[in-house]
């Protein structure tokens, strides 16, 4: 079987109203897709997180140096790109290209053999996973201490037995909105909170000690990804356990996170930090250092495919427990036109859990008329 053809879809939605985050407004969502076709007449999909434009340039410049290779050669294919790639590409862009790719060659692998990806990864530890709803983000108008709390009491209507806070606008206004939420979803509810780097370890501790009373699950990305330092004087001054590496990129970025003992919970995305082929190594360090590991997701459903391929494989974060802590999915519940209507058979949550897919490959197929009325080209 030979690679004969790969295509980058670049994907885009405008929203009904635009949110925020602590550094940025969204209006559009958008999304990049990798197909990559064989002489077999086997079609694999994967996704790339990140500037859609900019990674679809990377595939498309990537894409010749694979035409009539063999894809079942995953951890091959990935060595060689990368090395090609090496001296002008070790993170960012470049990665987030090669992810794509390779979360495709996952697919393609799994529908020749007829199964899932996990089984080729090395067999389910488990068929469902716990999620958590990602959401809780800035609106135009309105009160957020009201409307945070309502839409996080949603949440937990709907199922979900843990809910993330989006943090890192203003430390006085992210202690009150975290009291709120907390008040709203009550004691027995998990609550993260996020703040997408945007403190530096002053203020991330300085907000760290006004929440710890809230019964924090994690503290994600108090400050810069570079800022290694910073992020062990967060973790040396509270409580709350720290999260972060959704911008640290391949076994050889997380291996300095691991070494420094930075975090405690390590998220990489599956759809950036290098595949399904890196991202299991990284997962096995990640075990090695005493690290739990809970990917970051927000993609469309084949981001959420993918992670809920490696999810199933990976070991409880309490091995030898009669009650283990299980690794969750990233459950991104804001408006995204895109992501389950690509997908013949959308991914939901049941009372906050989602099955594993388990058919051929990545167990999804991709709805070709949705794709193409998101598709920027056409």
């Amino acid at each position: 079987m030979k690679i004969t053809n790969i295509r980058a879809h670049i994907l885009e939605a405008k929203l009904s109203q635009p949110f925020a985050y602590s550094r940025a407004w969204y209006d559009t969502r958008t999304a990049m897709l990798v197909e990559i076709e064989t002489d077999a007449g086997l079609i694999g999909w994967g996704e790339c997180y990140g500037p859609a434009r900019m990674t679809a340039a990377v595939v498309r410049n990537i894409a010749p140096w694979l035409i009539a290779e063999d894809p079942l050669r995953t951890d091959a294919l990935w060595q060689t790109i990368y090395a090609r790639l090496r001296d002008h590409g070790q993170k960012g862009v470049v990665i987030q290209g090669l992810s794509g790719i390779d979360i495709a060659l996952w697919d393609i692998k799994g529908k020749h053999f007829g199964v899932p990806v996990h089984q080729l990864l090395g067999g389910a530890a488990r068929r469902e996973v716990q999620a958590y709803a990602t959401g809780l983000y800035r609106r135009k108008s309105g009160d957020p201490l009201k409307y945070l709390s309502e839409e996080a009491a949603g949440y937990v209507a709907e199922g979900f037995r843990s809910v993330k806070l989006k943090v890192g606008f203003d430390v006085a206004e992210d202690a009150a909105v975290t009291r709120a939420v907390r008040e709203a979803i009550g004691p027995a509810v998990a609550l993260m909170v996020d703040a997408n780097h945007a403190y530096d370890a002053v203020a991330a501790i300085r907000l760290g000690r006004l929440i710890e009373r809230y019964d924090i699950g994690w503290f994600e990305e108090p400050v810069p990804p570079e800022d290694i330092a910073g992020y062990r004087a967060v973790k040396s001054a509270l409580t709350i356990p720290i999260a972060g590496g959704e911008c640290e990129f391949t076994r050889f970025g997380f291996r300095e996170l691991f070494a420094s003992h930075a975090l405690d919970i390590a998220q990489p995305d599956t759809c950036a930090a290098g595949g399904l082929t890196e991202c299991k190594k990284i997962a096995d360090m990640s075990e090695a250092f005493g690290i739990r590991y809970n990917p970051h997701v927000w993609g469309t459903g084949v981001a959420i495919a993918a992670s809920l391929q490696l999810l199933a494989v990976l070991p409880s974060h309490t091995p030898t427990s009669l009650a283990p802590v299980e690794p969750l999915l990233e459950f991104d519940r804001t408006e995204h036109p895109i992501r389950q209507a690509i997908l013949t058979r959308p991914i939901e949550h049941e009372n906050g859990i989602v099955r594993v897919p388990d058919g051929p490959g990545l167990g999804i197929e991709i709805d070709r008329k949705a794709l193409s009325r998101f598709d920027v080209n056409g």
